[in-house]
């Protein structure tokens, strides 16, 4: 490749403009919905230890040491889980694709082009309700080609999936 051409390709051949981070973060909302999953699975399991060590005699050193180990994992998924979480959660929806990417350990990227979208839906379950939160859904016809992006404002899923399903109108041959 020539130099000084005008090229629109990165200098660093090792670096595609589609694998880079996604733009957008989720809504901080999200991590409040992903606090109550944590804790309405957690306190009732803490209080049912408790009653069991009060209750059972003989068993109230394995029900106080499950009950420990309830709090102690309520605490962590209901303070570090959802920060770290929020960290790395992020979307984008560029020209020509739509981009995902999640994961706690392990980073998932997904990128969907416009072209090869199917179906594009939102769901928001009561508490997403609650928080004015919603999820975004696009598919294509491949199994692997589904993006979730949960923890969305809802009037922002709401308007993206319009957005994408007009666009992938222009589209109008079978991309699958």
């Amino acid at each position: 490749m020539d130099p000084s051409s005008d090229s629109p390709r990165p200098t660093r051949p090792d670096v595609h403009p589609t694998l880079r981070e996604p733009a957008n973060s989720v809504d901080p909302r999200a991590k409040t919905l992903w606090r109550i999953g944590p804790l309405v699975l957690g306190v009732p399991t803490l209080i049912a230890a408790v009653v069991v060590a009060v209750v059972v005699e003989e068993a109230r050193w394995i029900a106080l040491t499950a009950g420990l180990a309830a709090a102690a994992l309520t605490v962590a998924y209901t303070t570090v889980v959802p920060l770290w979480r929020y960290r790395f959660h992020r979307w984008e929806v560029s020209e020509d694709a739509v981009y995902s990417q999640s994961g706690w350990f392990v980073r998932h990227r997904v990128i969907i082009p416009i072209a090869r979208i199917q179906v594009v839906d939102t769901e928001a379950g009561p508490i997403e309700q609650f928080l004015r939160l919603a999820k975004l859904t696009v598919t294509t016809a491949s199994s692997a080609g589904t993006i979730h992006i949960v923890g969305l404002d809802a009037e922002v899923a709401r308007t993206t999936a319009a957005d994408l399903t007009i666009r992938t109108q222009a589209f109008t041959d079978d991309a699958t």
